[in-house]
This record gives structure tokens, sequence and C-alpha cells, in this order.
């Protein structure tokens, strides 16, 4: 049972955006105070990443636990009204994003997905990764 009517629904889910999520924003504003430089949603790449490192090829994804489907958290839940098509957009979604990343890494890209759960409770630890990945690359 949703709280909202239909409209009030349909008005909300049209205004999720797909980028400058508030995780993203987030990530590049402690990425970029680090010193570190990057582009943001590179068209030429498979998926549009969000975070690129060109120097080093690494990309960063940083994907929303609902509309990822993020197994491991609380907010990767499958909603329990109109299931099957949740199911069915969710698993879509997955599918392209693994699609997405096996195209980067046959380019010899570096990726490294960033979940919104880390970046809300752990960033500290989400740019030791980043940061760990970066660094450890040589030319």
């Amino acid at each position: 049972m949703d709280i909202w009517s239909k409209e009030k629904r349909s008005l909300v889910m049209s205004r999720i955006r797909s980028k400058n999520t508030k995780p993203e924003i987030v990530l590049r504003s402690a990425l970029f105070k680090l010193g570190f430089r990057f582009r943001i949603h590179r068209k030429d790449l498979p998926g549009k990443p969000d975070i690129v490192f060109s120097k080093q090829r690494v990309v960063v994804l940083v994907q929303g636990c609902f509309w990822h489907y993020h197994q491991n958290c609380q907010d990767g839940r499958i909603p329990k009204s109109n299931f099957q098509f949740w199911k069915d957009k969710l698993n879509r979604n997955v599918t392209r994003d693994i699609r997405n990343r096996a195209l980067l890494e046959s380019l010899k890209w570096r990726v490294i997905t960033i979940w919104e759960c880390e970046v809300e409770k752990s960033l500290p630890n989400t740019l030791q990764r980043i940061t760990s990945m970066l660094t450890s690359i040589t030319f």
C-alpha cells in the first residue's frame, strides 16, 4: 500500500536524478579536497562513468543502493507493492551494470564500484579504497 496517490508517486519518481546525486557530489568533493582531478560522466565510455581518472585509467561508479539492487544493504530491497515490475526493472539495471563493467575492463579501464551506503556510512574508508587504487598504479 502506497502512502501517496498514483499522480504524487509519479511526480516523486520523475524527480529522481541519474546524475549528480548527493552521494556522487559528496564523493567528488572529498576527492577534489584531497587534490585529485578528474572528469565526470564521459560520454565516450560505456555507461558514462560517474568519475573518471583518465591518466590512471580508473573509473568510479557510484551506485544507488535501491536502483542498482545492492544485495547487502537494507536500501537494496525490492518493494512489496508491484513486486514483479520492480524485480524486472532492478534486474535490468544490474544486467546493464555488469555489461558496462565488462566493456570498461575490456578497454583496459580499472573499475571501482562505490555504493551509496558506503559514502554515507564510511566516507574515509571509501576514500582510502579509491586513493590506494589510484596511487598503486605504475606507468
